[in-house]
């Protein structure tokens, strides 16, 4: 088993692409992508999957793990034949769009190479017929890939490289038997590559079924001291949803997720927290796909201040400028503890990882600390001061058009609606995110009546379009 210490830079900074088995083409691509030296978990197990080992890998979201897997099944490929030669199963629509973005980035060192996303929330015709025309990479959530393969319209019989991205999520949100069904579908004489970010019980049971004689990777989490300052708070039970009410009044960070156990824990902070005056929205696996995504839309985009979440939720959640982490629930398994403290003190940037502990909870924390190799810094919420303040309001409003791609709307036709007949100015708009069929905006809170009046009043691709602001 290869266990390297994700706490030495050097696999960071020492081992450069080109030291891999990789042609020409594909290290001038990744020249021109900046791709210099290797992170931690590309420098572990690229030259295992290069060298064609089934592989498992612990790695979490950020960590390069996408290049892990996509250099190895784009290295395999034959381009002349174009049949589907490599498949990613992915929990979610939005880290399988964002991993189909990563591998055609990748894959420009060869002209044609067709990397095809297969997902629910979106029609079946539209993928029949790509799939009909060719491709040879499909990336695609488990109920779609299974839904194709049963109509025949997805066919397998070529496939070198099967890859399962997130399998520890995919297994929490019970795709274990779509799965089982898929890798059965599947050439026997296949190259294996599973990537998970926790090691429950059921990765091993899942790899013994579908690797023959893997690798394993797996890398520990270790964060900077000085980037990420953990607090520990020791209250009793029934006071810790009142008590993150307290930390956000203190601490007033303008982007923080709450992390609880349960989902009904999620409904109750969230009331809690909106009837205090924060934008607080909710993420959890009862959500439909459409709500999922506008409610990551308006957390990443700055329209809510505090994201409340389940870890089976968050898993591959990514999110720039976090600053603060809120444990509502210590949970018992140091690597999950990690996992949750990582998502912010990204980059340059500093963050908060505030832990709600109830005396019972003191030997889960000791073992954290144990594992993660510091001593816990203890506080009482007490030493707090009230604060009867206003929470910040967030910095931006979403407002949701009503047409996207499927009306030929891109982001620069939303910009430009803003800034030349309405007026606004660049830094006055966010991030603009456009689905098939609706779009999303940020603008700053002070301009989102006037946005919503001014694009009501226009037109955007020569068309009358609904919007409206979305409300938390």
């Amino acid at each position: 088993m290869t266990t390297p210490s994700a706490g030495l830079p050097a696999a960071a900074s020492d081992l450069p692409f080109d030291s891999l088995p990789l042609a020409p083409a594909m290290l001038d691509t990744l020249r021109q992508l900046d791709y210099r030296t290797m992170t931690p978990i590309q420098a572990a197990s690229l030259p295992l999957a290069l060298a064609g080992h089934d592989l498992i890998a612990q790695a979490k979201t950020g960590s390069g793990k996408t290049a892990a897997f996509a250099l190895p099944l784009l290295a395999r490929l034959d381009v002349r034949k174009l049949a589907v030669q490599a498949m990613v199963l992915c929990p979610t629509r939005e880290l399988a769009d964002q991993v189909t973005q990563e591998i055609r980035r990748l894959a420009r060192f060869e002209a044609n190479i067709k990397v095809l996303p297969l997902c629910g929330g979106t029609p079946m015709r539209p993928q029949r017929d790509s799939l009909e025309h060719g491709a040879h990479v499909v990336v695609g959530t488990p109920g779609r890939i299974m839904d194709h393969l049963q109509r025949g319209s997805l066919v397998l019989d070529e496939l070198s490289t099967l890859v399962l991205d997130e399998a520890d999520r995919m297994l929490d949100m019970g795709f274990h038997d779509d799965i089982a069904f898929i890798a059965s579908r599947c050439p026997s004489a296949r190259q294996t590559l599973l990537f998970s970010a926790t090691y429950p019980e059921g990765i091993a049971t899942l790899a013994a079924r579908f690797l023959r004689t893997p690798q394993e990777v797996k890398l520990l989490e270790q964060h900077a001291g000085n980037k990420i300052r953990q607090r520990f708070y020791e209250i009793e039970h029934p006071a810790r949803l009142q008590a993150v009410a307290r930390l956000l009044h203190h601490y007033r960070p303008a982007s923080a997720l709450a992390f609880c156990n349960t989902r009904q824990q999620c409904r109750e902070l969230v009331d809690l927290l909106r009837a205090q005056g924060f934008a607080a929205l909710a993420l959890n696996g009862e959500l439909e796909q459409r709500e999922r995504d506008q409610v990551l839309i308006q957390f990443a985009n700055r329209s809510c201040s505090v994201l409340v979440a389940t870890d089976v939720a968050a898993r591959g959640l990514d999110i720039a400028q976090l600053e603060a982490v809120i444990n509502v629930d210590v949970t018992p398994d140091p690597e999950i503890h990690i996992h949750r403290i990582g998502r912010t003190g990204r980059g340059d940037e500093d963050g908060w990882a505030l832990s709600l502990c109830s005396s019972a909870d003191k030997r889960r924390i000791t073992g954290i600390a144990q594992a993660m190799g510091f001593e816990p810094e203890w506080h009482a919420l007490d030493e707090l001061p009230e604060d009867e303040s206003l929470p910040v309001p967030a910095p931006m409003v979403t407002l949701l058009i009503l047409g996207g791609r499927k009306d030929k709307i891109r982001p620069a036709d939303v910009l430009g609606a803003l800034t030349g007949e309405a007026g606004f100015s660049r830094e006055q708009v966010g991030k603009i995110t456009v689905t098939d069929q609706t779009t999303y905006v940020a603008v700053e809170r002070a301009i989102a009546g006037e946005a919503v009046r001014r694009l009501s009043a226009g037109k955007l691709k020569g068309k009358k379009v609904k919007v409206r602001a979305l409300e938390i």
